[in-house]
């Protein structure tokens, strides 16, 4: 397919918030780069991530390599970009462990399937999967792919797995898919993942503590016709629990029937 240019990126987007330059600022930010068309948008992330301050570094599977030229990376990145785990030019010849200590944070944007299946297993039969095992960073990682593919119990297994490894989920959201089908399974944009990578780096004031927060409506049966409720909208509730999850808390989200998404990270049971 036709490889895309950085100059298609170079307009970026723009992120005045001073919170959130203030957090970035310096950090080293690691890009993996999973084979699909959401790509585009980890190439428009990596663009404002370098405008905010950041160091950026990209590792790309070669499925990746056919959807975003690594050219178009180095040139948003100011860096080389990764593919192959032996490297003549990094320390000892060993790219993934040279990338595995220069990182903070470790981004996979998109996150295929595939790869969440061969992280679960502890694979490290390339560049990203080894950078991965063999790293103290925080790692996190925004899901990409088909509808049925992000239903399918084995990701969701896989996901599961990933969280209560210490992994950050960020994602995905709802809507039109390249494939024509509508649903879950959108990566998501990029000044979103911009604004959840900051809360990264948040103060930690929870860090360690289980926390539980209620939200929305409630309904008390008077029979098996009327029954006794309010009209909440849940919107506190979702925000404290977002607010907690960036403190660092491990939280439980008990919600009953709104019309907003489960914040990133966040348990919920409704």
């Amino acid at each position: 397919m036709a490889q895309t240019s950085a100059a298609d990126y170079n307009a970026g987007m723009q992120n005045d918030d001073p919170d959130i330059t203030r957090r970035l600022a310096g950090k080293r930010i690691l890009l993996g780069v999973c084979g699909g068309i959401a790509a585009f948008k980890t190439a428009t992330l990596c663009s404002a991530l370098r405008k905010l301050g950041a160091e950026v570094r990209v590792m790309m599977t070669h499925a990746a390599t056919g959807f975003v030229s690594p050219v178009t990376f180095q040139a948003l990145s100011g860096a080389p970009v990764a593919t192959e785990a032996r490297d003549a030019t990094a320390a000892g010849g060993m790219a993934h462990i040279e990338l595995a200590r220069w990182a903070d944070v470790i981004l996979i944007a998109p996150a295929s399937a595939n790869t969440l299946a061969r992280l679960v297993h502890g694979r490290a039969d390339d560049l990203l999967t080894a950078v991965c095992l063999a790293s103290e960073a925080i790692k996190c990682f925004a899901p990409a792919m088909n509808r049925v593919m992000w239903q399918n119990p084995a990701t969701q297994h896989n996901c599961r797995q990933l969280a209560a490894w210490g992994w950050r989920q960020f994602g995905p959201d709802s809507g039109h898919q390249a494939c024509g089908e509508e649903g879950a399974g959108r990566m998501q944009e990029a000044d979103t993942l911009l604004r959840a990578l900051a809360g990264l780096f948040a103060g930690q004031q929870l860090a360690g503590r289980e926390v539980m927060i209620t939200a929305g409506p409630t309904f008390e049966a008077i029979d098996p016709v009327r029954f006794i409720g309010n009209h909440s909208s849940g919107r506190m509730g979702h925000a404290l629990a977002q607010a907690a999850r960036e403190a660092g808390g491990r939280v439980h989200l008990v919600s009953g029937p709104v019309a907003l998404p489960t914040p990133d990270g966040v348990r919920c049971l409704s």
